[in-house]
């Protein structure tokens, strides 16, 4: 214990502080102690020794993936095949590149983790990778009981949301021809190291993930802010409230989020709970600092906005270019604001001579996302893209109806404005 990094190959050291090292050799000594390890110097340990140590914590995929990528790791460069165990000099390195490693040495280790042979690995491949991972981090938080109050929703219509964000994290991958990954005719591409690494570092919820992944389904005790990837689930009700939401949603939408307003969301309004009344979703929503909208709509296509300001009953428009709307599903993905106009927010009621409704980008009466004063119907509006957001149609139907709709307050509650309360109705 405490001199491993003196065993490690040329150009090869951990990454760790030394309280950090001691807790990595504390979990191989678990691990090489296990009486299905191999009991030859020096010491190493089993795929089957990892499975009994994880438990039901991780899929077995996934801690066969990550025992795979440890063995693989060539520390002298030697020609030879890959050990049968996993020793501690492997180990380690493989935690520090994981855990604290740059891109690079990352995706060394993640490129053993989609497959066994040496050089590119098909676009396929990473594709079923990632599903792995993105359905690992659901697994071992709910496993935890670390979903912090969201739920473990498996689908919605008839794709998983493992697969949806899956499918958005691999559309981040750049070709080697420079183009993304945007379509199933190109899960034949190869994919080299360099594609890897430039993914890697573009997309850093692959290396979050990842940490999830090790820090809780070996339990590290080593700091892992979960924090600021799930916030707090705060519904001020007696009863069970069923979201639109599931976890994995939450942490997309959250990660797009100013990082001051990641650690909480607390549920503003609800159709299914406040009723279908413009007027009461005013009442409950205006002067309570940012907030996250969304809708589902009779096609059950999933999707809304974040205001950056407290909403407020006026005839102009109002906040920043923090504002953006998002794609939950059939897909996910985040449309930022691209300059053009400053149409970020409005919000309109009681008024005859201009529109009456909420709005987010684009213009009066063609919004990237609009709903109406006749609560149940809006608009999406984006030919070809939103103005405001450069963002697609995002509902089914260009003119919309919804059955449920949600508005979350995120970061900490604002004392500095009054409520103010419209009575049901409109």
């Amino acid at each position: 214990m405490g001199n491993s990094r003196s065993h490690l190959g040329q150009g090869l050291s951990s990454q760790f502080l030394p309280e950090e090292q001691a807790e990595i050799d504390r979990l191989f000594d678990a691990l090489s102690s296990e009486k299905l390890s191999s009991n030859t110097s020096p010491r190493s340990f089993s795929l089957q020794a990892l499975k009994n140590h994880v438990g039901e914590a991780l899929p077995s995929e996934m801690v066969t993936r990550l025992f795979e990528g440890m063995r693989r790791v060539d520390l002298m460069g030697k020609v030879k095949g890959p050990s049968e165990n996993v020793s501690q000099e492997q180990f380690t390195v493989s935690m520090s590149h994981l855990l604290k490693g740059n891109s690079e040495e990352k995706s060394l280790v993640i490129m053993k983790m989609i497959s066994a042979t040496e050089g590119p690995v098909k676009a396929r491949e990473v594709q079923k990778f990632t599903e792995d991972l993105v359905g690992s981090v659901v697994h071992v938080l709910n496993y935890r009981q670390e979903l912090r109050g969201w739920t473990q929703k498996q689908a919605l219509g008839s794709l998983p949301r493992v697969q949806v964000l899956a499918a958005q994290l691999i559309s981040e991958m750049k070709l080697p021809d420079g183009e993304k990954l945007l379509g199933p005719e190109q899960l034949a591409h190869d994919c080299d190291r360099a594609v890897i690494e430039d993914w890697v570092f573009r997309t850093p919820h692959v290396a979050m993930f990842l940490s999830v992944v090790i820090h809780r389904g070996f339990l590290l005790h080593l700091s892992l802010d979960l924090a600021t990837l799930i916030p707090e689930r705060q519904v001020d009700l007696g009863r069970e409230f069923a979201s639109i939401l599931d976890v994995l949603s939450v942490v997309y939408i959250n990660s797009h989020l100013p990082g001051e307003w990641r650690h909480r969301w607390r549920l503003l309004f609800a159709s299914e709970l406040h009723g279908h009344s413009f007027a009461q979703l005013c009442g409950l929503i205006t002067h309570r600092g940012p907030c996250v909208m969304l809708l589902e709509d009779r096609d059950s296509h999933v999707f809304g906005g974040f205001a950056s300001c407290s909403w407020e009953v006026k005839p102009q428009f109002q906040g920043d270019d923090r504002c953006f709307l998002f794609s939950i599903f059939p897909r996910m993905a985040v449309y930022t604001c691209t300059g053009y106009n400053d149409h970020y927010m409005y919000l309109n009621h009681g008024q005859q001579t201009i529109p009456n409704g909420l709005g987010m980008g684009g213009q009066h009466s063609y919004f990237g996302l609009w709903i109406d004063f006749d609560f149940g119907k809006g608009h999406s509006k984006a030919k070809p893209t939103c103005t405001t957001y450069n963002s697609p149609q995002l509902s089914a139907q260009e003119d919309f109806r919804f059955e449920r709709m949600e508005v979350w307050a995120v970061g900490d509650a604002s004392v500095t404005q009054p409520v103010l309360h419209f009575l049901p109705g409109g």
